[in-house]
């Protein structure tokens, strides 16, 4: 490619893959500009519950990018003031009393992988990750992952922001669906819907769960498993929980305010998709997942609503992350996964070295959308 001050990128996406993508394009010296429709970190980042991991079982190369993006945000914690918004507090897990149990099977699977865990009975819990009702930990216990831990994506989004911008960076915001523009079969730059073209070397797209959709527009299949996400916060509350918890009704994390974020997969089932495209969550739903969290909580504490967000959740079919460039279609790269928040940074970083350089990494040798092709 040209000499990278001369290297022109537009990225179509403003939440953690799109702006990581272009602030990392913007270390490298490549002029980049974000297009979003709305404001940036309005889409599945503020709907996410942002947990930090690799728990449980995947592929080996999954796994190793995951433990990428962990080392990515230790990085970052060490280099700014974070503490408010990224913790790495632990993860504490458990499943339901009854024969889909597999925490014992898990544990041993995650130290034979040299993943940092450990096996705590219902009444060990207090001493190691307090804030938790051990009554409602079922007996086979529960598995406590130390470096595991959280992040409030609208808060990352916005420091990474601010450097993109001070680097020279372009953020165009509230222009409508963009398409990607391709000239003699390669990508070379974005219409908006009000008719205007950036013109680019490259393009990056980064819009979660229209990322299928563009692609079909350019006679590229990438697998889609979307479903619905429902992230519910609290008001503010005195509490020691710190941990992230994964339960078989409830997954809770903290938020910066000293509120707590919910979501489970029974909840996100009940969300309403209405004719207009629309997303609704009923009130019962809602008021059960309140009702979740304070079962597993230290004190059994009365939750009151703040707020809640609804919208797609973006999850591959096969549910491996989709990264790298269109077969076929020099220029045109996609970032589409559901872990976002764990691979927020490292997938953007690894996907801006790829452009700059023309050498793919083969840490995303797995997950390149090629995959579909067939």
């Amino acid at each position: 490619m040209t000499h990278n001050s001369a290297l022109k990128v537009v990225v179509v996406g403003g939440g953690i893959f799109g702006i990581s993508s272009a602030v990392h394009l913007a270390r490298l010296g490549v002029e980049t500009t974000v297009i979003n429709d709305g404001p940036v970190a309005n889409g599945a980042s503020s709907r996410s519950l942002a947990w930090l991991n690799s728990a449980r079982k995947r592929s080996a190369a999954y796994h190793r990018l995951r433990m990428q993006g962990l080392d990515r945000y230790r990085t970052l914690a060490a280099g700014h003031d974070s503490g408010a918004w990224l913790r790495f507090d632990g993860g504490l897990t458990w499943d339901a009393d009854n024969a889909s149990n597999q925490i014992p099977q898990m544990f041993r699977h995650e130290q034979a992988i040299g993943y940092e865990t450990r096996l705590l009975a219902p009444d060990d819990i207090a001493a190691i990750t307090p804030g938790v009702d051990a009554r409602a930990v079922s007996p086979q216990g529960a598995i406590f992952n130390p470096g595991e831990g959280w992040v409030d994506l609208p808060s990352l989004i916005d420091l990474l922001q601010t450097e993109f911008l001070a680097r020279g960076g372009r953020v165009i915001t509230d222009a409508g669906r963009a398409d990607v523009v391709l000239a003699n079969g390669r990508a070379s730059g974005v219409k908006t819907a009000s008719g205007q073209v950036v013109n680019a070397d490259a393009v990056v797209v980064a819009t979660g769960s229209a990322v299928p959709g563009m692609a079909a527009k350019v006679g590229k299949r990438i697998g889609d498993g979307t479903t619905r996400a429902l992230l519910v916060v609290t008001k503010p509350l005195q509490h020691p929980l710190r941990a992230v918890l994964n339960t078989p009704r409830i997954a809770i994390r903290p938020t910066p305010n000293g509120a707590f974020a919910l979501d489970s997969g029974w909840s996100e089932d009940e969300v309403i998709v209405r004719d207009d495209g629309a997303y609704e969550a009923k009130p019962s739903t809602i008021a059960g997942l309140l009702d979740e969290a304070s079962k597993v909580l230290d004190g059994n504490p009365t939750l009151v609503l703040e707020s809640y967000h609804t919208g797609p959740k973006p999850i591959p079919a096969d549910g491996e992350p989709v990264i790298g460039q269109l077969t076929g279609i020099p220029g045109y790269h996609i970032i589409f996964s559901h872990s976002g928040a764990t691979l927020g940074l490292v997938a953007g970083e690894l996907l801006a070295e790829e452009i700059v350089s023309g050498t793919p990494n083969p840490l995303l040798a797995a997950f390149r959308p090629g995959r579909f092709d067939s």
